[in-house]
């Protein structure tokens, strides 16, 4: 299983507010310590808000690869309905060039939605969008030449898309949330699938990654090309006393103020403590707490290839998240 993590690039400590030349520091010193703590994969999200830094995520990522000599570096995830296809795979394309062939890309449709408006699209046509886009993407991913025409763009008539990158074939990966027909559309299309679980039990996620697998089988996909991997909010520490409190207060924090916007109840430490429970989605504690629940969490979906921790929305300090990638690298990956 690879393991690695995914940040929004966030400016926030807890109340206190960095600068973004500061955090944007902060963060590249995170990528290199997960480089050299022996992780297998960073991630960049993007979001169009004031607390988090992740608008240009190839940019920042081509920061990395100048930094970094194995760690894969991919978007988590690129909102791909509201981005032009051509320039995203140019983007990667170059950082695959960058660095030397650790280039990914997850792409999704995105839960923060305020990319649509800042780009002159309707969320009226959310899916239909994505659809569209996705098409087009694989197939410059797929051909230098591209031949194409659809709805919300120009088409492009016999013409290459340069530059092309180091890989034959750059991972794109499909990242979903809790939608049935994505999972089935990730199987159909044999791209490995993203699952981002933000709350509840991990387990009943089951019936969509069986989903995705039987439209994959149905396809002509073997299992090997159907990767599954998950993202979940997370955090080690040397013991689990002292994971869960570095953690719940900024984690409360954050939480009820999203739950404020989307319509979710507020965090309690009662939900926190189901959560943190044996088949609740946050894996918080101890490096072997954390590896066993892990497991359990992989057993329960059938397999995974991939987990992502999302750490960095919980008020902890960089002190507090570049000692617990040192534990994720030296306790976690061997067990798992």
């Amino acid at each position: 299983m690879e393991i690695g993590i995914d940040s929004f690039a966030s400016a926030m400590y807890g109340t206190n507010m960095l600068s973004s030349v500061d955090a944007m520091e902060q963060l590249l010193e995170r990528i290199v310590h997960a480089d050299q703590a022996g992780l297998d994969v960073f991630g960049i999200g993007e979001h169009h808000r004031k607390e988090f830094l992740d608008s240009a995520t190839a940019v920042i990522l081509a920061a990395a690869a100048a930094r970094t000599s194995r760690i894969r570096l991919t978007s988590a995830v690129t909102v791909l309905s509201a981005a032009d296809p051509v320039r995203i795979f140019q983007q990667f394309a170059t950082l695959d060039l960058i660095s030397k062939g650790r280039a990914e890309m997850v792409v999704g449709r995105g839960s923060s939605v305020e990319a649509y408006p800042l780009f002159g699209f309707d969320l009226n046509d959310y899916d239909a969008l994505f659809r569209e886009k996705l098409g087009l993407l694989l197939q410059i991913r797929d051909n230098e030449f591209v031949t194409w025409s659809g709805r919300f763009r120009p088409p492009i008539p016999n013409l290459p898309v340069y530059p092309r990158p180091l890989q034959e074939k750059m991972p794109v990966w499909l990242g979903v949330g809790g939608t049935p027909e994505s999972f089935a559309r990730a199987g159909s299309l044999g791209l490995p699938l993203m699952v981002a679980i933000i709350g509840g039990n991990t387990s009943r996620f089951r019936p969509l990654v069986d989903r995705y697998r039987e439209a994959g089988a149905r396809a002509g996909f073997s299992p090997e090309q159907l990767k599954v991997g998950l993202h979940s909010p997370g955090y080690v520490a040397e013991t689990g006393e002292r994971a869960v409190s570095e953690y719940y207060p900024g984690y409360a924090e954050l939480w009820t103020k999203l739950g404020r916007e989307r319509g979710w109840p507020p965090v309690t430490r009662a939900s926190f403590d189901h959560l943190i429970g044996p088949q609740g989605v946050l894996l918080v504690g101890s490096p072997e707490q954390v590896a066993e629940k892990l497991m359990r969490h992989s057993e329960s979906l059938g397999g995974i290839d991939r987990f992502t921790f999302q750490m960095d929305n919980a008020g902890l300090t960089h002190e507090q998240l570049m000692r617990s990638i040192e534990l994720i690298g030296e306790k976690i990956i061997p067990f798992t």
